[in-house]
């Protein structure tokens, strides 16, 4: 996310943290050294120009100048005016209506509308608990329509059908009047777009407007956009009362100037965010986390967030009453903990979510060794029978050539993974006897996250 970006003002912040006072001449020097990397990632100049003026009032305030820790003071002012620009706390959606409240989505073809579509109906459905009805107004690409019954059937929420001959007017009139007979809480309409702004578009999508009266109108931008964001959020702006945007692919090799320009531009607060491609990665976005991200202090509350989400809490207890019960912990259970962390997204996901001194101990090269490491353990016990997995003391040398054989690895594979079952096996067995405070001890004396299975040690 923002890899550039975020690079540089790491860089910059661990210069500053070596300066002995803030002096006009090392704010100076680091506002310069800002302003080149904001301009590289995209962002837009009289963002940057703004940005760098309050930074620079903010810093040769009276209470900041000589500061004895000036590391520290500037910062924090970064960071702050880094979430000032993209908007202050968090804005949720807001579902104050008469039922059902009517969300339009906005955008160019190609800036990922209809999957956002379906990520919101999951979201409001798991996070809000609320009936959706989902609809395409989108009459020019058949295959969106489908796009829009698949993803919607994926998320748990309801689709109304609309056809390539019917008009948008039309499809929206209907789709509501099905909401409101069906006691539907949210209906969202997934509009066409365009691989340019144009006439038509904007007279359609104000037509739909006009209709619909949506309680909330969210303009879906493309993080990897760039300067071109700016021109598009403008027309959309002029053209609709937006009331929020949506940041798509921020995890895609973005140069993050869009986050710093749109809401700017729009005047509209940053919603949501897509952190992934999968229909639960959409984030409520939140800009003091989001600049703590850019400025590589990393998003601790996201990567618990994330953690949480991805532990099946059932199978935790299960195996935990199995444990304290005095029944082994066998190569089923030690699968079902690789599984749990491949569930939360992989390595490289939590990393991002790292401060960057942690996460830079481990390079890309490390992640995709231990990447590769969960997959090969999950194969290799995949490739054992249920009575292997259920005993493995049985794994003698034949069956070790034979498991290696049908996962295509080498027996030393099998030894190396049989080892670290043995070392997670023991350490289940001291939890037993009330050996939990012991074992919570010895693992916070583990560097990083060096002690989890697969994980890269730093």
């Amino acid at each position: 996310m923002a890899s550039a970006l975020s690079e540089k003002l790491s860089r910059l912040v661990k210069q500053v943290r070596g300066q002995a006072r803030i002096t006009e001449s090392n704010v100076q020097d680091m506002l310069r050294e800002v302003r080149m990397a904001l301009l590289e990632a995209d962002v837009a100049l009289p963002v940057v120009r703004d940005f760098i003026a309050r930074v620079k009032e903010k810093a040769l305030g009276q209470d900041v100048l000589g500061s004895l820790s000036p590391g520290q003071a500037l910062v924090g002012i970064v960071s702050k005016e880094l979430a000032a620009t993209m908007g202050d706390g968090v804005a949720d959606i807001n579902l104050a209506a008469q039922p059902p409240a009517v969300i339009l989505m906005a955008g160019l073809q190609g800036a990922g509308k209809t999957t956002t579509t379906g990520k919101l109906a999951k979201h409001l459905i798991g996070k809000r608990k609320k009936k959706v009805l989902t609809v395409s107004g989108d009459v020019y690409r058949p295959a969106a329509i489908e796009q829009l019954k698949t993803v919607t059937a994926q998320a748990g929420a309801e689709w109304f059908p609309s056809t390539p001959d019917q008009k948008p007017v039309d499809i929206a009139h209907a789709a509501l009047d099905y909401a409101r007979k069906h006691h539907f809480d949210v209906l969202l309409v997934d509009t066409a777009g365009r691989l340019a702004i144009d006439e038509a578009l904007m007279k359609e999508i104000q037509d739909l407007h006009a209709t619909l009266k949506p309680i909330e109108t969210l303009f879906v931008v493309d993080a990897m956009q760039g300067q071109d964001a700016i021109n598009t959020a403008r027309a959309f702006k002029e053209a609709l009362p937006l009331t929020g945007i949506v940041l798509t692919k921020l995890d895609g090799d973005s140069r993050g100037g869009a986050a710093l320009s749109v809401r700017q531009v729009t005047g509209a607060p940053i919603k949501f965010a897509g952190v992934s491609e999968k229909l639960d990665g959409l984030e409520v976005f939140d800009a003091e986390r989001h600049a703590g991200r850019i400025l590589g202090m990393g998003d601790i509350v996201a990567l618990v967030e994330q953690v949480a989400q991805g532990v099946d809490m059932a199978a935790a207890q299960k195996l935990a009453a199995k444990v304290k019960s005095g029944d082994g912990f066998d190569l089923n259970d030690f699968l079902m903990q690789i599984q749990q962390m491949k569930s939360m997204g992989g390595l490289s996901s939590l990393m991002d979510k790292l401060p960057s001194q942690m996460a830079g101990k481990a390079s890309e090269a490390d992640l995709t060794r231990a990447e590769k490491d969960i997959k090969r353990k999950e194969g290799i016990i995949q490739s054992m029978t249920p009575q292997e997995r259920r005993r493995p003391e049985l794994i003698k040398a034949s069956r070790k050539r034979r498991i290696a054989a049908g996962s295509g690895v080498q027996v030393q594979d099998v030894n190396r993974m049989l080892k670290e079952f043995e070392q997670m096996q023991s350490m289940m067995k001291k939890m037993k006897g009330g050996g939990l405070m012991k074992m919570m001890k010895r693992m916070g004396g583990m560097k990083g996250m060096g002690g989890m299975p697969g994980m890269p040690k730093f």
